[in-house]
C-alpha cells in the first residue's frame, strides 16, 4: 500500500540548503547550475534531508548574485532553463525529497520591468510600486535609514527628482508592498511555481517587506558594544536601532496573503528570513496562528557566540516567546562564516563539529543544513581581488564578506576542480584548497566521518517523535552544560551537551534516566558516577526514560 503524503512533512523536517552557482558545474564554464545540482541530488536524499532549498536561479544581472531579480518566472541563461528545472524537481520528487525555492518579494533589481516603469515618472500605473520619497529641503535623503550593504539607504535619481529606498544594494530598489497592487502581483509570481510543482518557498529577508509611512528617523545608539549577528560591528547599519525602516506589523497582513495563497497547495510550505535583532520574537509573531508562515529562522545561532550561557539565554526567551509558532534552525548559510570557523576557530576542534551537528539535530523545530556544513568545511581565505561579493569589498579588510562560505562545493578529493564540474576554467570562486582532504567522496567512505555523523542523527531523528514533533523543556542552568528534555506521548530523551572544552559533571537521576546506548551522535568516554553523569570536552549525552520505547 502506498503512504500517503504528509502535508506536515516540513514540521521537525530537515532543510538542505543549496547554493547553486557553487554546488555543481555540468558545462564547465566555472559556474554551477541546475543541471549540476540535479546530478548531486542523490547526496542530499542519502543525507536524509527531507527537502532541497534552491537559492535563486532566476533571472538577474547578478549584482547579488540572485537577489536582485529581474524576472521572477525566467531562469538565468547561467543556470539553465526552465526545462532544467522542471527535471530537477521531477528528479527531486523521484528521490523523495521536497523542493523550496528563495522567493525574494520585499525588492527586485532596478532592472526590472516594473522599476523601469515606476521610475520613469510619478504619474504613470507603477509610480507607487516602489518606496519613493522627496528630498528635505537640502537635498539630502529624507530620513537616516542606511543601507545593509553601507551607506545611505537612499538613491536619487534623476528622471523622478526622488529618492528610492534600498535596504541593500543601490540596485536592489525596494519595493513598496503596502500598495495592495504590488501585494496582488507578488503573489501572482509565487503562483506561478507553485502551479509549477514546487513544495515550499524560503522568503528572503522577509522581516524587510514593509516599512514606516511616515518615515521616521531610526533611533541611534552609537558604536555597539555587543555582538549583533545581523552585522559586523564594523558597518554603520549595526549603529542605529532599526525601529523604521524594517519588521513594521503590516507585514503580517501580506504574511496572511501569501498562506492564503499557499494553502491552496496541499504540502506547500513557506519558512522566512528574519533578520533583526529581535527576531526571536518577530518568529513567534511571523508563525504563531497557524495563518502566517509555517516557520521562520533568524540570526540567533548565526553569530559567534557558542557557550552554554547564550545558548541557554537564546533558548529561554524563544521557549518563552514562541507560543504556537514553529521555529527553524540554521548554524550556518550563504550569508555567514561557515560554523566551523566561526565557532572553531582556525583549527576547529572535531568533537565541537559532531556537538554542534547533535544540537542543531535534537532541538524543537526544523532545521536547514548548508551545503558543506555536513563536511565542516572551514571558512575559505580569500585575497581582495578575487572577491565577489559587494558587500565584502565595500567593507574590506575589518569585513571580508560573504565569498568565505560560498567557493565552490568540493565532491572528489582526487580531482584538479574537486568535482565541482569546472575542469579547466577558473570558477566563479576559487577553490579551497584546504577543503580537498575534507571531499564528500573521502567522508561517504570512512564510517566515522563528520558527513556519516550527520547521515546517523537524520535518520534517526526521523525516527524519534520526540525530536520531529515533542515538546522541549530547558533544564536550569549549570556551568559548562546544556541540558533539555524532548518529549512526545510516553518517549522521553533527555539531551545533554557540554559545550565547553574541558570536561565537566552533570548530576542526573538514574532511577529517572538512563544513557540510550542506542542513540547515535554521543561522545566517547561518557560516564556515569553515583548522581553525577561525567562529559568529555565538546561531549554529548542522550538519556531515556525507562518509560520510554
Amino acid at each position: 500500500m502506498a503512504v500517503p503524503p504528509n502535508p506536515h512533512w516540513w514540521r521537525g523536517g530537515a532543510v538542505y540548503q543549496v547554493y547553486p552557482r557553487s554546488f555543481a558545474d555540468s558545462n564547465g564554464d566555472g559556474i554551477g547550475d541546475l543541471p549540476g545540482v540535479t546530478a548531486r541530488l542523490e547526496h542530499i536524499a542519502r543525507l536524509g534531508a527531507d527537502a532541497v532549498w534552491l537559492s535563486p536561479f532566476f533571472k538577474s544581472p547578478q549584482k547579488d548574485f540572485g537577489y536582485d531579480v529581474s524576472d521572477y518566472r525566467a531562469v538565468d541563461p547561467m543556470f539553465g532553463t526552465l526545462s532544467d528545472f522542471d527535471a530537477l524537481l521531477a528528479h527531486a520528487h523521484a528521490l523523495g525529497l521536497k523542493v523550496m525555492i528563495d522567493q525574494v518579494l520585499s525588492h527586485t533589481s532596478d532592472q526590472h520591468a516594473w522599476f523601469a516603469e515606476s521610475r520613469a515618472s510619478r504619474d504613470n500605473p507603477r509610480a507607487d510600486w516602489y518606496v519613493w520619497a522627496d528630498a528635505r529641503h537640502d537635498g539630502t535623503p529624507p530620513n537616516n535609514w542606511l543601507s545593509v550593504f553601507g551607506g545611505s539607504a537612499w538613491q536619487w535619481d534623476t528622471r523622478r527628482r526622488q529618492y528610492y529606498l534600498h535596504n541593500f544594494l543601490t540596485s536592489q530598489p525596494d519595493l513598496n508592498v503596502l500598495n495592495p497592487a504590488v501585494q496582488d502581483a507578488l503573489l501572482e509570481e509565487v503562483r506561478f511555481w507553485l502551479e509549477r510543482g514546487v513544495d515550499g518557498l524560503r522568503l528572503d529577508a522577509i522581516n524587510f517587506c514593509c516599512h514606516d509611512v511616515q518615515l521616521r528617523d531610526n533611533p541611534g545608539r552609537g558604536e555597539p558594544v555587543h555582538v549583533d549577528p545581523t552585522a559586523p560591528s564594523a558597518n554603520p547599519y549595526a549603529w542605529q536601532v532599526h525601529r523604521y525602516d524594517k519588521s513594521q506589523p503590516e507585514a503580517l497582513d501580506f504574511l496572511r496573503r501569501l498562506r492564503q495563497l499557499v494553502d491552496g497547495y496541499p504540502g506547500a510550505a513557506m519558512v522566512g528570513e528574519i533578520g533583526d535583532e529581535q527576531g526571536l520574537a518577530l518568529m513567534s509573531q511571523y508563525t504563531g496562528g497557524g495563518d502566517k508562515l509555517h516557520m521562520a529562522y533568524c540570526f540567533d545561532l548565526l553569530g559567534p557566540n557558542y557557550d552554554a550561557v547564550h545558548l541557554h539565554d537564546m533558548l529561554a526567551r524563544q521557549q518563552a516567546l514562541i507560543g504556537d509558532g514553529w521555529p527553524c534552525w540554521a548554524i550556518s548559510n550563504h550569508d555567514c562564516v561557515r560554523v566551523a570557523t566561526r565557532w572553531g576557530g582556525a583549527q576547529p576542534d572535531a568533537q565541537l563539529l559532531r556537538q554542534a551537528a547533535a544540537l542543531l539535530l535534537t532541538l524543537r523545530g526544523s532545521v536547514c543544513i548548508y551545503q558543506g556544513e555536513e563536511l565542516g568545511l572551514p571558512e575559505a581565505k580569500l585575497a581582495f581581488d578575487d572577491l565577489q561579493d559587494p558587500y565584502g569589498i565595500t567593507m574590506w579588510p575589518e569585513y571580508t564578506g560573504r565569498d568565505g562560505c560560498r567557493t565552490p562545493m568540493p565532491w572528489q578529493s582526487g580531482a584538479s576542480d574537486m568535482g565541482f564540474g569546472s575542469g579547466l576554467a577558473r570558477p566563479w570562486l576559487p577553490l579551497a584548497e584546504p577543503h580537498r582532504a575534507l571531499a564528500a567522496n573521502k567522508q561517504w567512505a570512512t564510517v566515522d566521518s563528520l558527513l556519516h555523523h550527520y547521515r546517523r542523527l537524520l535518520h534517526w531523528r526521523r525516527t524519534r517523535p520526540a525530536l520531529y514533533a515533542g515538546t522541549q523543556t530547558l533544564l536550569p542552568s549549570d556551568g559548562p552544560v546544556l541540558a533539555f528534555e524532548r518529549a512526545h506521548a510516553d518517549e522521553r530523551l533527555l539531551c545533554v551537551f557540554n559545550i565547553g572544552a574541558e570536561p565537566a559533571r552533570y548530576t542526573v537521576d538514574h532511577a529517572r534516566w538512563a544513557l540510550a546506548r542506542w542513540a547515535p551522535g554521543q561522545s566517547c568516554g561518557l560516564r556515569q558516577e553515583h548522581e553525577a553523569l561525567l562529559l568529555p570536552a565538546h561531549g554529548v549525552a542522550f538519556l531515556s526514560s525507562p518509560t520510554s520505547t
